[in-house]
């Protein structure tokens, strides 16, 4: 069974930084890919950074150069730095594995952190 095990998260200003880790029970090249998601209340949840197994890199519209998507095979942990943090970024913040099977993918899925940005 993966674990995914997220943290990082807290309040920030607007304008503030926050980076979050995903620390992966096994190699993070074990999966197609790795990535981000968020939940805001009363909304659905939505890819913010992903990272193939290769290094490629895709983030949403918001996130595009702001948030940086990046891993540490030696620690098997992927990261999100986060900067110029506005209040819509507000929200839990879930890691994602997509591991390929035979026939599909299994996703796994960490706990979430939170993330609050207030003045």
């Amino acid at each position: 069974q993966v674990q995914l095990v997220e943290s990082g998260g807290g309040l920030v200003q607007p304008g503030g930084s926050l980076r979050l880790s995903c620390a992966a029970s096994r190699s993070i090249f074990s999966f197609e890919s790795m990535g981000w998601y968020r939940q805001a209340p009363g909304k659905e949840r939505e890819l913010v950074a992903g990272i193939t197994g290769g290094g490629s890199t895709n983030y949403t519209d918001s996130a595009k150069g702001r948030f940086t998507i990046s891993r540490d095979g030696a620690k098997n942990t992927v990261y999100l730095q986060m900067n110029s943090l506005k209040p819509e970024d507000t929200a839990v913040y879930y890691c994602n594995a997509v591991e390929a099977r035979w026939i599909g993918t299994r996703d796994y899925w960490g706990q979430g952190t939170q993330v609050t940005v207030s003045s």
